[in-house]
């Protein structure tokens, strides 16, 4: 794979072989009965914190990957949880040699993938994230779509999955075009390079380039990479055989944090860079600011209106997305569209304001090449 796998099996003197978009070593120097191809080691990083609900399960489904197995590590950075959640990791490793906990003291997500990706042994590096669930071919497909591309970072559509009568009326919201602006992000029939992918697997090599995850983002750490990544001339692909489903939130009030979150770090991004990939992330900041100035400047003439409007048309797509999960959940996620775009556009305005005021990156470190010792 243009060099990826990096392995035991090079050190012997193999060479590699492309079979069906996938990446293989021949190891000329093993004996005949063990010179088969030898699959590309990938390694899986998963950051997580308090995930005791969630950990097990997304652990399971790295395992149950159609990749071989011993060419697959598993290192889970974890934000020192205070649930049951590093027992259970404990439990899981002990079973699974693959599996390394390490300690994430920073506690932010970002920085617990930099902990991985640092102690990585693998030239392809899978992201996959606690709150999701994985196809068996997941890996398979992400190798698969590396190599026939050339993208330095591949991924699938973000495809949300319920478990809750909440959950799925949050899924129906993010159907529309109202709660994610119609990106080609939420589309899973959608193919080719785009500004932004679910967090699917990366080219070691891109770390050295252009650097590791931002540590300071809280949230948004996926797409500032991805932005380094087409400044730097890189690419970024979006393949429909990917295929992952996340958990949304389960209260409205969860929701709200994580999109206010969300904002921030948006806004962050953007004074990061000073310009975004997407006019899509300011829109519900935009949206918001348009409307106080309205109600300050004619609350009764234009003001009233403006909010009916808006009512209306979150009201008619709330029909429209919402009756395929029953009656009930159509002034749910009516309600939803509000709290999807006042959370998300006051949360830029804030961090609009505390990063112009205080900004917080550093240069990006990059991480050493696999030949050269740390």
């Amino acid at each position: 794979m243009r060099g990826r796998a990096r392995s035991c099996a090079e050190e012997d003197g193999a060479s590699a072989q492309t079979r069906g978009g996938l990446i293989y070593w021949s190891a000329p120097a093993m004996t005949a009965e063990a010179a088969a191809l030898v699959p590309a080691l990938v390694t899986v990083v998963i950051p997580c914190l308090d995930e005791e609900a969630y950990i097990e399960a997304c652990i399971r489904s790295v395992q149950a990957q159609v990749w071989p197995r011993d060419r697959v590590e598993i290192l889970v950075a974890d934000g020192m949880s205070l649930d049951a959640t590093r027992e259970i990791l404990g439990r899981l490793a002990a079973g699974d040699s693959r599996i390394r906990l390490i300690d994430n003291p920073a506690r932010i997500q970002s920085a617990g993938l930099n902990e991985c990706i640092r102690r990585a042994r693998g030239d392809v590096i899978v992201r996959m994230d606690v709150h999701a669930d994985y196809a068996p071919d997941f890996i398979e497909k992400c190798v698969a779509a590396l190599e026939r591309t050339g993208a330095d970072h591949v991924g699938g559509a973000a495809r949300p999955k319920a478990k809750t009568f909440f959950q799925r009326c949050v899924a129906a919201a993010l159907r529309s075009p109202l709660g994610i602006g119609g990106s080609k992000y939420s589309q899973g029939d959608a193919e080719g390079f785009v500004e932004s992918v679910c967090p699917g697997a990366f080219d070691r090599r891109v770390f050295e380039r252009v650097g590791l995850f931002d540590p300071k983002a809280i949230t948004n750490e996926d797409a500032e990479l991805n932005q380094r990544i087409l400044d730097s001339g890189g690419r970024v692909y979006m393949s429909r055989d990917i295929v992952s489903h996340y958990y949304p939130r389960e209260s409205i009030q969860a929701l709200a944090r994580q999109y206010f979150k969300y904002g921030k770090g948006r806004a962050r991004t953007l004074l990061k860079h000073r310009n975004l990939s997407s006019i899509k992330p300011t829109l519900a900041f935009l949206g918001l600011a348009g409307e106080a100035l309205v109600l300050i400047a004619a609350p009764w003439q234009l003001g009233g209106l403006s909010l009916v409007g808006y009512a209306l048309a979150t009201g008619a797509e709330a029909v429209r997305v919402g009756h395929t999960e029953g009656l009930a959940a159509i002034p749910v996620v009516w309600v939803i569209f509000p709290v999807l775009h006042a959370s998300h556009g006051a949360g830029f305005a804030i961090g609009l304001a505390k990063y112009l005021a205080r900004p917080d990156w550093d240069e990006p470190e990059r991480l050493p090449p696999a030949d050269v010792p740390a």
